[in-house]
């Protein structure tokens, strides 16, 4: 069965900063139109970064559409043409004070690909050496050294719920298993 979707007509409703927002026409496989909402986004990165092999560096921050305090990975948007490597060394080093010896991709996921073609590009990095936090203008957060024994255990008790986070270090531990 062909399931696929064609564009019929592109409506671009917000062009933001950072995202856009499109309502557009399409026609479904059995030929009828239909209207999909979803959001543009350019991808981002998420790193896991490790001291030792037991401790982790999540940065601590507000994020204003769920009202709430999260521990996180550190993690940004991507720039327009730039290698996610690239980008998960300059999001390490402003989020957290640290440059990588070692960076490893561990997978990339759509959170949310039923209105969002995002894309997070997930790393790990080992053998962070320590140099100046620069954080954007706008964003406000703290960085905290934590045993990757904490963080998981934090994802049981609804500490962290942010899905990067979630699959970054579930992913970590599975891979560890045979």
């Amino acid at each position: 069965m062909n399931l696929t979707e064609k564009l019929y007509r592109r409506h671009k409703v917000f062009s933001g900063r950072a995202v856009g927002f499109y309502a557009d026409e399409i026609i479904l496989p059995d030929g009828k139109k239909a209207t999909r909402e979803y959001m543009d986004h350019p991808g981002a990165v998420a790193v896991l970064p490790f001291i030792g092999e037991e401790h982790i560096v999540l940065v601590r921050q507000y994020r204003y559409p769920v009202g709430k305090i999260t521990y996180e990975i550190p993690a940004g948007k991507l720039d327009k043409g730039e290698a996610p490597v690239s980008c998960v060394r300059r999001e390490l080093e402003e989020e957290t004070g640290f440059r990588a010896g070692r960076i490893t991709k561990l997978l990339s996921y759509w959170p949310t690909p039923a209105f969002a073609n995002e894309i997070i590009h997930i790393y790990e990095a080992h053998g962070l050496r320590e140099t100046a936090r620069n954080p954007d203008e706008d964003e406000f957060i703290e960085s905290k050294v934590v045993s990757l024994e904490r963080a998981l255990g934090w994802i049981k008790s609804g500490r962290i719920r942010d899905s990067k986070t979630i699959i970054a270090l579930l992913f970590h531990i599975k891979k560890e298993i045979p």
